[in-house]
């Protein structure tokens, strides 16, 4: 496999030794186990061709395009996306900027310019209802005749659903972590939900009070729901700690702030500043309360502690993209 890299598509073709390779085409927010069977199809296609595996999405997310004043609860921001598919092995993510002007190409052009001319691909896997081109006039069977056309192939996946038969969507994921049930959200994308984030200084009242936390400002996108979480937390050098994180606004100490993401690391002493880390959820413990002064605070972040030590201490991986993610 090459080294991964991520390329912002535009004018300039791949580098030489991505060019010819499988595509996989979506915008797979959250690399969910309905996306996982397209990029699997993919990997497979590619070894069995002996060439580099691709994924094609589109940054910012379409709806964002065209319809801004709907906020968005983005899964899987680039940099979180290119690492979940450097796991499954892919060589490279291709990034295409998606604006009105790119959305008006008729689907004729994004087949010529931008799967044959940018990338000279050999394979392309989608989704079965992928729709491209300009009023979505390209469709499954206008990708495959133009496959034909151009000289490549075209599988198509469909629809991959839970054991109980329901259809597995980015959708359904928001949902359940908009409900506080990071288990439950787990389950539809295979790994533990992780989000990344810059260290950044607070008020240190954590440290006042015992438990001192790496706090993380998420984008205002996110609609996690405000509480208490068990998590792992993944250092940039790539050291894993337990540990209990904060969501929410503060309501006992700054109810005005801005929703901030804050995680007590278990067993753990140092300086965090400035490094970009992980979090992954594993169980919402419980909501944000309000307490009548800082000691009845404390003991229940002692309470918290000990509820997030005991589920951490049973969890095992879901696969092997969580193993990579989390373990």
């Amino acid at each position: 496999m090459a080294t991964f890299c991520e390329h912002i598509s535009g004018a300039e073709p791949l580098p030489e030794p991505l060019r010819g390779g499988v595509v996989a085409i979506g915008n797979f927010d959250g690399v969910h186990r309905g996306h996982q069977a397209v990029l699997g199809r993919a990997l497979e296609e590619a070894r069995k061709r002996g060439v580099p595996a691709l994924a094609l999405t589109f940054e910012p997310h379409p709806r964002k395009v065209f319809r801004p004043e709907m906020p968005l609860f983005v899964l899987t921001p680039p940099p979180v996306k290119a690492k979940l598919l450097s796991f499954l092995g892919f060589s490279a993510l291709v990034v295409q900027p998606f604006t009105r002007d790119f959305a008006s190409l008729s689907a004729e052009t994004f087949v010529t310019d931008i799967l044959d001319r940018n990338l000279g691909i050999c394979h392309a896997v989608t989704g079965f209802n992928f729709h491209f081109g300009k009023d979505r006039q390209g469709g499954p069977a206008y990708l495959m005749e133009a496959g034909k056309r151009h000289g490549f192939g075209v599988t198509l996946v469909d629809a991959f659903r839970d054991e109980g038969a329901n259809v597995v969507s980015s959708s359904r994921v928001r949902a359940l972590l908009d409900n506080g049930e990071p288990a439950e959200a787990a389950a539809l994308l295979g790994y533990r939900f992780t989000v990344e984030g810059e260290v950044i200084g607070g008020q240190k009242l954590g440290r006042k009070l015992g438990f001192p936390t790496a706090n993380m400002k998420l984008s205002p996108e996110v609609t996690l729901k405000e509480g208490i979480y068990a998590v792992r937390f993944r250092r940039a050098d790539g050291t894993l700690y337990d540990g209990v994180a904060s969501y929410g606004r503060r309501p006992t100490v700054d109810e005005d702030g801005v929703p901030l993401l804050e995680t007590f690391l278990f067993d753990f002493s140092g300086d965090l500043y400035g490094e970009v880390c992980d979090v992954s959820f594993f169980g919402y413990l419980r909501g944000e309360e309000k307490f009548d002064g800082l000691d009845a605070l404390v003991a229940q972040m002692k309470r918290d502690e000990s509820e997030a030590r005991a589920l951490l201490a049973g969890v095992r991986p879901l696969s092997d993209l969580d193993r990579q993610v989390a373990f």
